[in-house]
């Protein structure tokens, strides 16, 4: 049955706690806020679920959260992707345990109710005893599911408009930038999930994960194990000395566009033509040698689509919030179709040394969410407790529904927080969201 929500107010100033050149740090700790997030943008807007080819075959299914609240992905006996909630619509019980599988369809362990894959309720043992209709004890749906590319999406209220309109140019772009990367425009998701719990809030990582100011002196260590990488020369080089920029556009979508600082061909992927062969020719013949030549020089794009997918590049990730102090970091390589799977191959070994349990990037920026946390665990609103984000403010510029400005500037984070607080002071629908 279709998920009905009770959304109450937001008692929390956010006009105050979100000023356009700073934010007070009491929003990564404080309990109302989360309660807030949870309802006014995991529950009232589009939320990332997965990726359609992780459910290639009927009766394929694969757990996920919308917000806190758990559900399946699961491809229906007609095709089609449902989004479902994991749990019985009689006592509550966790139907699927596991991360993914295949089924016929669902039966609870604790007394049997058994539901088709699309959510309906199919029987319920001991019928005599049982007097409802049960044509209203299906599982609770999201009031909203579509796709883009492949990527799907779930609004659980129903009530956040179209999935274009929350896309917007700037996701649109960065999406189909991402599927582009294939030559046959389709991706797969199925190298597997690597989920690392971190103690920060979740806001930390779309914040990190678009930073380009930080990379210096988080991630010196990894320019002096691993030199001569191509991030040494688009973003480890300092204020002004690179030409790629970070980005903000309208809907709370980010990027750190690299595309302007790469000075070879197949930069992004660490190699050249001649190592990749079947794969750049394989480019060309989908979409000609003009077009192919760009996304060999431009590479995927290293983005966040609000609130919660991060196109890190070859990799996806999802970031999972579970607490106002707990998150969970899943990320996957991204892997492509209509080429020699030595590419693919290579996918997977740089996402191990870039987001692995022992990579440089993830382990360091998880490192440095935990102790801010930390720091602002006892921020109170007033004098103290703010977190500065004015850097590059003066010098962005601004047009066609985004900002941009150097890539050591804090315009992607200004960029999030300024969407944040358009839907955390008024809901969604009840004003147009704004960007930057």
């Amino acid at each position: 049955m279709a998920l009905t929500v009770q959304r109450s107010p937001a008692t929390n100033d956010y006009r105050l706690l979100v000023q356009d050149d700073r934010i007070h740090g009491s929003l990564y700790t404080d309990p109302g806020v989360f309660a807030d997030e949870m309802a006014r943008i995991f529950t009232d807007g589009w939320v990332f679920v997965g990726h359609e080819s992780e459910v290639p075959d009927i009766g394929d299914w694969v757990s996920r959260r919308l917000g806190t609240e758990p559900v399946l992905m699961v491809r229906n006996r007609d095709g089609a992707i449902s989004v479902v909630a994991n749990r019985c619509a009689h006592r509550g019980t966790t139907l699927c345990p596991q991360n993914d599988g295949n089924d016929r369809n669902f039966r609870c362990s604790y007394h049997g109710w058994t539901y088709d894959l699309d959510g309906t309720l199919l029987s319920v043992p001991g019928p005599k005893g049982f007097h409802k209709d049960t044509a209203d004890l299906g599982l609770d749906r999201p009031g909203q599911i579509d796709d883009y590319r492949g990527f799907v999406f779930a609004n659980r209220s129903g009530t956040a408009g179209p999935l274009s309109e929350h896309l917007g140019a700037g996701g649109t772009e960065m999406l189909d930038r991402t599927a582009n990367m294939s030559p046959t425009g389709r991706v797969r998701l199925g190298a597997g999930w690597i989920g690392q719990r971190i103690d920060s809030n979740w806001k930390m990582w779309p914040e990190s994960d678009n930073d380009g100011y930080h990379l210096n002196f988080t991630h010196a260590s990894m320019a002096r194990a691993v030199p001569d990488t191509y991030y040494d020369e688009i973003v480890m080089t300092g204020e002004g000395a690179s030409a790629s920029v970070t980005r903000a556009y309208d809907g709370g979508h980010l990027e750190l566009d690299f595309r302007r600082g790469y000075t070879a061909e197949l930069a992004w992927l660490g190699t050249t033509r001649e190592k990749v062969a079947d794969y750049c020719e394989a480019l060309e013949q989908s979409y000609g040698p003009e077009k192919a030549k760009a996304i060999m020089w431009d590479g995927p794009p290293h983005a966040l689509v609000f609130p919660n997918l991060f196109l890190a590049e070859m990799n996806i990730a999802r970031i999972e919030p579970v607490a106002p102090g707990v998150t969970v970091h899943h990320h996957t390589p991204l892997l492509v179709e209509g080429t020699d799977e030595s590419v693919n191959r290579r996918l997977v070994l740089q996402s191990e040394a870039a987001m692995g349990p022992a990579s440089f990037f993830l382990t360091d920026d998880a490192v440095i969410a935990e102790r801010m946390h930390r720091a602002f665990e006892g921020a109170v609103v007033g004098n103290d407790g703010w977190v500065d984000l004015s850097r590059g403010l003066e010098r962005e510029h601004a047009e066609d529904g985004q900002r941009w400005s150097d890539i050591t500037d804090e315009t992607t984070n200004r960029g999030f927080w300024h969407h944040y607080r358009d839907v955390m002071a008024h809901g969604i629908g009840d004003s147009p969201a704004n960007g930057a």
